[in-house]
This record gives structure tokens, C-alpha cells and sequence, in this order.
């Protein structure tokens, strides 16, 4: 057994997450960290919201609220929008409790203790209308490097090279298109020069395990090749205070909203383990160097999470170029794999809330099943290219795979053992055709979770389909419907049995993907519906004094063995419930009608 960190990309709380956001971290994660649990390791799954940062205080300021007043009825939507999605998080925070400020100042002090901040004068983009700094992703103009027209100002998404705003050729706001004005100010600057050969070490090794997806690694090792310091400071008075002298008490002087972001998984697993009661108990899973840590998001966060994070890692525990030693948290362990996704697109276009192109999770949620979001992403989404969203798919793969397929096989099983047995049968003789069936199935335990293991997820539940169609053949091939007479009764029951046999091996094999409908599918066979425990939103106190927040969390210890269990004769199965809802093809013109309107 192993222990498994799953840090999950933070959803940023300038407004609520459409599907294109959990397509690439929310539902992988889950499905990798569901199946982890069930396959016997030690999961510590966490993430939160951010909400410091520029972007909060315009949003904020268009609002007509505080930044912490839209901080607050943010995190709650996004919070209960993944329950409503099943997403299973050990701990889902905030970045603006104490206890985070806390951590990420020990980070900062650590850092610098090392040697590897380095003060500089630099210049800084102001909004000419409104005097206020404008964050490096808010600029946007030619890339300098590649004439990439539409490059940011913190890096260029088609070159994959590091940049500053005043880098740009022709740099505007994407806030308002104003041209920014560029003025003198100064910063501490992360010395990624000095972690480089780190850095180089590191991913070289990575790269080695042939596990990282070819266009993370490639994109992870390129960016060394034009490395140069970046600011970790801002001027903003939105985000956590420098804890050095001179700085401290600057009010327009503060962290880089990324700087803080990343050092979230970190802060929230000692939150876990403060709610514990075993304040310690997050070293287990970031001291011990056997411990192994997945992190989840979106290609463009895949600079922060291979470079910035890992610096901040190293540097910290005095791994770079100038030596060091760890500070208070000991030598804390670099990410395992970087699993980024492509991105989503919706009907052709890229995801755009001015624009109408968009569906909010809570939207989608209020009308389809959860699970049918859950198996589109798992079989159809930007696992490692981009991939679209339109609504003739998702009714297509809902209606043709997950009703007519897995739906069906449940139902006509769950019928066929109520009608005839009312309980499940007892299996008479296996013929082979019986047990090679059976040694498929449960041989599909090991190839699934193989895949899943290895954020192959697409192929899983592909796998899992197979298997699905495999034993709907057999049903359609032994024909038990036909089977009346008292001299076939025996052969009745030793299909059904297998059959039922099969089903709820499928079910836990799909449940790390379908967790809503596992929990049904287990309860129409006679179970006790818990093969996949769900999270909670809680409401909790600040562990050190300031405002209450809501939290996700729960006990996942119940979770099915990722095995077969053999099914228990004479467990009573009643006549069931279709599991799914078959969608009306008039859903497509509903739904793109609702994007126009």
C-alpha cells in the first residue's frame, strides 16, 4: 500500500466553473482517486479555491462587492457544484484562511532564507484608467519570440517560452484593450537560474519512468531552455502580506496570487491533518520520499506546476545551485506526475461566458444526471488532445452507450432474476462458455486499473464498455427468457447467477467512473448501496480564529475493493428502476437554443 497524494487544480473563485474547468481537473482526479482507494492505498485528496489576485478585485469591483464578500459566495457555488458532481476531496478549503496565509509565509521565509529570492527593480503594467496594476495573464500581445499574436504576458501558449508583459509587442488589456502603461517598482524574484539544473535533474528523471504524457514532459523540459528569475510579489492589496521587514506592513505590496495558489496543496494537507486531531499526519504523505503525488489540471497551468512549484520545492529544502536547508517542514517531496489535460471546447468554440459559450456545471447538473457528464468526460474528453463538447455527442453517448449498454445489461438482469427467482439464483454446473465469461470479466480488474493507475482513462472505461457488450452478448446468446420448463430451471439460474456475477463485478469496475449510479446499480441487485462513499459539504471553523468557511470532505474508507466479491445467493432482487434517463434527441436544439437566447 501506498500513500497517494491527489492534489487537484484550484478553481479560481472569480465566478462559478463551467464544464470545461472539471472536464480537465475535477473528474480525472476523482476517477484516478477513487480507484486508488479501492485498489488499497492511502489517498489524501485535496484542493481548494483560490481568491486572491487581480481578477478577483475587478470582478469584485463590477459586482459591487468586496473581494472577500465575492471570495465567500464563490467558494460556496464551486464547492457545492463538485459534491453535486461527486468529486471526492478529503479536504476542499480556501486560500484565505489563516492557517493557508500561515503556510505560505514559512514557504516564502524558507525560500528566502535560502538565498533564492532575489530583490529587483523591474517594471509593472498599470491600467492607465484606473491606476490599478494589471496581472501578467490580463496582458496580452505579439510574443516577441515567435509572432504568436495572441501570447500572454506571463508566457506564450504556442511557444511554451516565459515571458514579461513589457516583453510584448503591442501589449493591450484584455480587460478593457487599453494600452498599459509600464512604471518602476520592486519585486522579489524567485531565482529560477539557480534552480535550473535541479530542475533539469528532475524532470530528466521523470521523463525516465516513461509516465508523464509526452506533451507535458516535452513542454516541462523546453521551458528550462529561456529559464529566468520571475516576480513572486505584486503590487496589489488583494493577497497575503511579504512576512519580512519593510514589506510587512506595505499595503500595496503582496504575494503572486501563483505563488500562493500551488503552496495550497501543501497548506490544505496540514489542515487535514489539524481537523484530524493528528496535526502531523501530512508529513506521511510530503516527508517520506516513498509516497507518491498526482497533481490534476489544464494545460495552461502546466508552467506552474513543473517549474514554478517544483522551484519553490527545491528551494525551500535547499536543493538548488546555492545549497540551503528545509525549514520547518523538512525536505518536502516533489510532484510524481503532472497529469495535465488538453482543453475543452464547446460546440466548435472555445469557452467563453461573454460570449454564450458556456454551461456552468450547476446549469447542467439541474437537468442531466451527473454520472452521464462523468462518463462523456471519462470516454469522450481532452484526456491528451483537445476535444469538443456538443450536445448531439452527449445525448448520442448517453442514449447509444451508457443507457442501451450498461443500463440495459443492469436492468434486464435485475428483471429476469425478479421475475424468475426473486433472489439470486444458485449456479448449477459452469459450462465453459459460463466460466470463460466469468474469468473475462474479472480479468478486466486488472487491465482497467492498469489504465486508470496510469491516467489512461479513456482506455479504462473503453475496456470496461467491452466487457459490458461482452456479457450483453452472452444474454442475448443463452436466451434465458426462453428457459420455462422445470427441467431448464437449473440452467436458468446458473446464467442469471453469472450474469449477476458479472454485473456487479462491472459495477465496481466502472464505479471509480460512475459513482452515483454504482451506489444504484449495487442497491437493484440487493446491495447496500455504499460500493462508493460520497463527499459532504460541511460548514467549519477557522482553525485559528477567523471566519467559518464551508468544507468538502469525507470517509471514504468504505469504499469497495477494487476485487471481485462473489454475490450472495438468495440476496432478494425486486423489479427494478431504470438507473439512467434515456435523453429526447429534442435535448440538442433545446440546449444550443438556450446558448443563442
Amino acid at each position: 500500500m501506498s500513500k497517494v497524494l491527489s492534489a487537484v487544480a484550484w478553481p479560481y473563485a472569480n465566478g462559478p466553473r463551467h464544464i470545461g474547468h472539471v472536464a480537465g481537473f475535477g473528474v480525472p482526479s476523482d476517477v484516478f482517486s477513487r480507484y486508488m482507494r479501492m485498489a488499497g492505498h492511502d489517498v489524501l485528496m485535496v484542493s481548494g479555491t483560490d481568491e486572491h489576485g487581480t481578477p478577483i478585485l475587478i470582478a469584485a469591483d463590477e459586482a459591487g462587492v468586496t473581494p472577500q464578500e465575492l471570495a465567500d459566495q464563490n467558494h460556496r457555488i464551486i464547492a457545492e457544484d463538485l459534491v453535486a458532481l461527486g468529486i471526492s476531496y478529503d479536504l476542499y478549503t480556501r486560500t484565505t484562511t489563516r492557517n493557508h496565509t500561515a503556510v505560505v509565509q514559512e514557504l516564502f521565509t524558507g525560500v528566502y532564507d535560502n538565498g533564492y529570492f532575489i530583490e529587483q527593480t523591474t517594471y509593472g503594467a498599470i491600467s492607465p484608467s484606473t491606476g490599478r496594476t494589471l496581472p501578467d495573464r490580463y496582458i496580452e500581445g505579439t510574443c516577441p519570440i515567435c509572432d504568436y499574436p495572441s501570447a500572454r504576458g506571463d508566457q506564450c501558449d504556442n511557444c511554451g517560452n516565459q515571458l514579461d508583459p513589457a516583453d510584448l509587442i503591442n501589449p493591450r488589456s484584455r480587460i478593457n484593450g487599453e494600452v498599459p502603461e509600464f512604471v518602476e517598482t520592486q519585486h522579489f524574484f524567485l531565482d529560477l537560474p539557480a534552480l535550473a539544473d535541479a530542475l533539469k535533474v528532475w524532470l530528466d528523471e521523470r521523463e525516465a519512468t516513461g509516465l508523464w504524457r509526452p506533451n507535458v514532459i516535452r513542454f516541462s523540459q523546453n521551458i528550462l531552455e529561456d529559464i529566468r528569475p520571475r516576480a513572486m510579489t505584486r503590487d496589489i492589496d488583494w493577497g497575503i502580506p511579504v512576512p519580512l521587514d519593510g514589506w510587512r506592513d506595505n499595503p500595496t505590496k503582496r504575494l503572486y496570487v501563483w505563488f500562493d495558489a500551488v503552496i495550497g496543496y501543501l497548506s490544505a494537507s496540514i489542515e487535514w491533518a489539524r481537523r484530524t486531531g493528528d496535526e502531523d499526519r501530512w508529513r506521511e504523505w510530503w516527508n517520506d520520499p516513498e509516497s507518491l503525488s498526482y497533481y490534476f489540471m489544464g494545460k495552461d497551468n502546466i508552467t506552474f506546476h513543473s517549474q514554478i512549484w517544483p522551484a519553490e520545492l527545491l528551494a525551500y529544502s535547499g536543493k538548488g545551485d546555492k545549497g540551503g536547508k528545509p525549514g520547518e517542514y523538512g525536505e518536502l517531496n516533489l510532484p510524481t506526475e503532472v497529469v495535465s489535460s488538453e482543453f475543452l471546447t464547446m460546440e466548435g468554440k472555445k469557452f467563453s461566458s461573454s460570449q454564450r459559450v458556456v454551461i456552468y456545471v450547476r446549469d447542467l447538473l439541474s437537468r442531466y444526471q451527473p454520472d452521464a457528464f462523468r462518463y462523456f468526460v471519462a470516454a469522450a474528453g481532452p484526456e491528451n488532445q483537445d476535444s469538443d463538447f456538443t450536445w448531439s455527442e452527449f445525448v448520442r453517448r448517453t442514449n447509444d452507450e451508457l443507457v442501451a449498454g450498461w443500463g440495459n445489461l443492469v436492468n434486464r438482469t435485475a428483471n429476469m432474476i425478479a421475475k424468475s427467482f426473486g433472489e439470486i439464483p444458485a449456479a448449477g454446473e459452469l459450462g465453459a462458455e459460463d466460466q470463460a465469461l466469468l474469468d473475462h470479466v474479472d480479468a478486466a480488474y486488472g487491465v482497467v486499473g492498469d489504465l486508470i493507475g496510469r491516467h489512461r482513462q479513456k482506455g479504462a472505461i473503453g475496456e470496461a464498455m467491452r466487457a459490458v457488450a461482452e456479457v450483453n452478448k452472452y444474454v442475448s446468446d443463452n436466451e434465458p427468457w426462453k428457459l420455462k420448463g422445470d427441467d431448464e430451471r437449473e440452467r436458468l439460474g446458473t446464467i442469471l447467477h453469472v450474469v449477476a456475477q458479472c454485473v456487479a463485478d462491472l459495477n465496481r469496475i466502472l464505479s471509480p467512473f460512475l459513482p452515483f449510479s454504482a451506489n444504484a446499480v449495487d442497491a437493484v441487485l440487493g446491495g447496500s448501496g455504499e460500493v462508493q462513499p460520497m463527499p459532504r459539504l460541511e460548514e467549519a471553523d477557522d482553525l485559528d480564529g477567523g471566519a467559518g468557511y464551508p468544507v468538502i470532505t469525507g470517509d471514504y474508507t468504505g469504499a469497495a475493493r477494487w476485487e471481485r466479491s462473489p454475490i450472495k445467493v438468495g440476496t432478494p432482487v425486486s423489479k427494478p428502476v431504470p438507473v439512467f434517463t434515456k435523453l429526447d434527441p429534442a435535448v440538442v436544439d433545446e440546449e444550443l437554443a438556450r446558448l443563442t437566447s
